[in-house]
């Protein structure tokens, strides 16, 4: 579940956050990721190759794999997670700083 503060500021502008109910009960979020490389610093190498455009980027926090959100046609960061288990994505979008955990289908 999505959840935000009610600041009167417009929708562009607001981060989304943790929900008050559920933050702290994620250990895959909790967990200290260290600082990884991204495998792209701009596009989904695997819309690339197939030859379909992304929507918005996520970067997996265990490996630096850069792919697409559910969003976009190939959905490329969620197939990432189903084929190796990494369970935290961030966004990789310019001024956003959330992660989903998968396993728990929390944000954070």
């Amino acid at each position: 579940m999505l959840d935000r503060e009610d600041d009167g500021q417009p929708v562009m502008e607001r981060e989304l956050r943790t929900p008050v109910a559920t933050a702290g009960s994620c250990k895959h979020l909790d967990h200290p990721w260290k600082d990884i490389k991204p495998s792209s610093p701009d596009k989904c190498e695997a819309c690339v190759a197939e030859g379909q455009t992304w929507v918005h980027l996520r970067m997996c926090l265990k490996c630096g794999n850069v792919a697409c959100c559910e969003s976009s046609p190939g959905n490329h960061a969620t197939q990432h997670f189903h084929d190796t288990r990494h369970p935290v994505m961030r966004s990789f979008e310019p001024s956003e700083s959330w992660r989903w955990c998968y396993v728990d289908q929390q944000l954070g």
